[in-house]
């Protein structure tokens, strides 16, 4: 490993849970289940729970990685370390050209919401901005805006389950009556897979493995408490969206909830709903860019990103390069593309990366484990089998991006054939 300047250890356990709470909730309430619900209908409350346990598997092979290797980097570092550079470079790349789509699209998403027509595009790009520069002025800073942001986004999306079911409440029949199964298993796996995509913000912790105080306890403990409370406010959500809307009304808004909300007695409540969305998102760009720029920082130590973007800021302790240049790379993407389709592409970057985590995970000896065996060839077997269940279209993208790192990659080591391989 390199031996450039080490962040510091600020982050507890309710700090690092808050910034994966932070980053799945954002993602995922306001963001996955149209998609979904265009998939499977009624039955991605199936993919619901299909998704959630792919991500309970994957989650204990990050936990056990990053009690072992507590530093930045991830997966990226986890698939070095057990099983090769190849391997932790396939991992780290998913990761950065997945989460990046990620980013963007949420910062559309907050634009979406907070922006007068029109001006979407130059908003999302200011939040990218100033959230970075957050993030530049030192991890602890981005801990308490989180907290900030987590709790705002709960009390709105409590505010919006009440004025659902207030009044009259939502008809049951609006989901029971077409059956879980009435789009077949082909959908309900394409549910999970984009679904998927809202519980991965746990990811964040473990890349943060550098700045966690007592990371073999903390790191473990926290994602646990962050996936465990996502699960049960996903659930609810999903439960209360169906009923209220039914599987089309779902599928045919990009603004699930707050429809629900105005279709209800309560429909007052809806602007709530609206601002809770907006800084849901901002919550999940937050820890978007924080993640990035750790795992850049670990790819960029290896030689497998430009080395320049290994500089840690001397006061901040932050890697102060690679957050800024992917903030130029997310405002880029922003200003030119419509990333509507971003959350299948991010599903399939972020499936391999925790692909690569299970098999990592898998071969760790006996005094590194926490878990069985048996969780890691689940989680690994689970992440293909959604990535081949995603639509088409994602699919094909992302075999081209990966295509694309892998020949840089091969260009670089034949360029410098005595630098870290």
């Amino acid at each position: 490993m390199s031996n450039s300047p080490a962040l510091a250890r600020r982050l507890g356990t309710f700090d690092a849970s808050l910034i994966g709470l932070g980053s799945m909730i954002g993602a995922g309430v306001f963001a996955a289940f149209t998609p979904a619900a265009a998939a499977a209908g009624s039955g991605l409350l199936i993919g619901l729970v299909v998704a959630a346990f792919v991500a309970f598997c994957n989650a204990t092979s990050s936990a056990q990685l990053a009690a072992r290797y507590p530093t930045s980097g991830g997966t990226y570092v986890y698939g070095r370390e057990r099983l090769g550079p190849w391997p932790g470079f396939l991992a780290g790349w998913g990761f950065v050209i997945g989460k990046t789509a990620s980013a963007a699209a949420m910062a559309m998403t907050f634009a979406a919401y907070a922006a007068p027509a029109g001006w979407e595009r130059p908003v999302a790009i200011a939040a990218v901005v100033i959230l970075t520069a957050v993030n530049y002025h030192g991890v602890t800073r981005t801990a308490g805006l989180t907290r900030i942001l987590v709790i705002a986004v709960l009390t709105a999306l409590a505010i919006a389950v009440a004025a659902v079911w207030g009044g009259s409440g939502p008809d049951f029949s609006n989901f029971v009556g077409e059956g879980l199964l009435a789009h077949g298993w082909y959908g309900i796996l394409q549910s999970a897979g984009l679904l998927f995509f809202a519980f991965a913000g746990y990811a964040r912790i473990a890349t943060m493995g550098e700045e966690v105080r007592e990371p073999r306890r903390t790191i473990p403990r926290a994602i646990s408490i962050a996936l465990g409370i996502t699960i049960v406010i996903y659930a609810l959500i999903a439960v209360t969206l169906l009923a209220a809307l039914g599987p089309d009304g779902v599928s045919g808004t990009p603004t699930p909830l707050a429809d629900a909300v105005t279709a209800g007695a309560m429909s007052w409540a809806a602007p709530i709903v609206r601002v809770g969305a907006a800084v849901a998102s901002l919550g999940a760009l937050l820890a978007l860019i924080a993640g990035l720029g750790r795992t850049s920082l670990a790819m960029a130590r290896e030689h497998d990103l430009p080395h320049w973007l290994a500089a840690v800021h001397p006061r901040y302790k932050v890697p102060h390069r690679a957050e800024t240049t992917l903030a130029v790379v997310i405002c880029l993407i922003i200003a030119g593309a419509d990333l509507r389709g971003a959350i299948g592409f991010s599903s399939f970057g972020v499936l391999l990366y925790y692909l690569v985590a299970n098999i990592a995970a898998f071969t760790q000896p006996a005094e590194d484990r926490r878990y069985p065996k048996a969780l890691q060839v689940a989680g690994a077997v689970a992440c293909v089998a959604l990535v081949a269940t995603l639509p088409p279209l994602s699919v094909g993208l992302g075999v081209l991006m990966f295509v694309v790192g892998i020949v840089f990659r091969v260009i670089r080591l034949r360029r410098t054939p005595s630098s870290p391989r």
